[in-house]
């Protein structure tokens, strides 16, 4: 199937993917970016902010950035790393993967360029597959080491949610996990609550986390099922009034329709030696739900009952 490349007058080329039953997503090669991801009744369901800076080198603040070769600020690079203000390609010839029924798919790729080995003296080759499903957003990174010296790297898919009302919002699955406050110098603690709810800023890396992962949207009668594979951790992220008004790119009122629940290997960085090849996957759903009227339970959502 030829790919769909489109550009919308913003200087961004696009893969657009659709499927039989009408919904979409759109992939930007500049950093290998999900943007938008539609249902079959074409209801967004990422978030991207008010205020994202569509203009290289900016990072664009929505969507699914790809965080490589670091996360966050651990380590010497820019925030989040460089595979998300790079231009990728579309991989002409991708290794294979195992086909699925009734997708759509792009193979994407970067790889090192001689401005990024002098910040990050490694070579290597990020690819991504992004594959659109009836109801459903798989993405496949894999990493392979094309350097003579083994490397490190810390790695995540930033899953910016479209939810109707922040405080309205439930993330099951992370109970009695160990997390990392960003807030409190990223000090270790235990997760007491049965769900995650929001009434102020919360940015956590939650650890040895499980493949499977809800983000319940009452007002919208919405669940979100996070299914991940190769990344342990999960970054759970708000920011609330007061920082998303210190954020830039963020409009201040943004803050109220998204969530992140991004997959993520942090705590224990991604070894490879010459040759190897690291590979993720996650999986985003959703399914027609409200907690409330018992309509569907989370949990059983979290043990494949749905």
């Amino acid at each position: 199937m030829p790919l769909n490349i489109v550009n919308k007058g913003d200087g961004f080329p696009r893969i657009i993917l659709t499927e039989p039953t009408g919904s979409s997503a759109e992939v930007l090669l500049y950093g290998g970016q999900v943007v938008s991801w539609k249902n079959e009744r074409r209801e967004e369901l990422l978030f991207m902010s008010s205020r994202a800076t569509w203009k290289p080198p900016k990072a664009i603040r929505g969507g699914i950035p790809v965080c490589f070769p670091q996360f966050g600020n651990l380590g010497s690079l820019e925030q989040h790393g460089f595979a998300k203000n790079r231009l990728w390609s579309v991989d002409s010839n991708p290794s294979p993967l195992a086909p699925t029924n009734n997708q759509t798919s792009v193979d994407l790729i970067l790889k090192s360029t001689e401005e990024d080995l002098k910040t990050w003296p490694r070579s290597f080759e990020l690819r991504l597959r992004v594959s659109l499903n009836a109801g459903k957003l798989t993405l496949i990174p894999r990493v392979r080491n094309t350097d003579s010296k083994a490397f490190s790297f810390t790695f995540a898919l930033i899953n910016y949610l479209y939810v109707s009302d922040i405080s309205e919002v439930r993330v099951e699955g992370l109970e009695t996990l160990d997390y990392l406050d960003n807030l409190m110098r990223r000090e270790r603690f235990t997760e007491q609550a049965d769900a995650i709810t929001f009434d102020e800023e919360v940015n956590r890396v939650y650890l040895g986390t499980p493949t499977k992962i809800a983000m319940i949207d009452h007002e919208r009668k919405r669940t979100f099922v996070l299914r991940k594979d190769g990344m342990r951790d999960a970054v759970v992220w708000n920011p609330w009034d007061k920082k998303a008004k210190t954020i830039p790119d963020l409009g201040d009122e943004d803050y109220k329709t998204m969530l992140c629940v991004d997959s993520a290997a942090i705590e224990t960085p991604i070894f490879l030696k010459p040759s190897e090849e690291w590979k993720g996957r996650q999986e985003l759903s959703t399914v027609s739900s409200s907690y409330c009227s018992g309509q569907l339970d989370p949990r059983m959502v979290l043990h494949g009952l749905y």
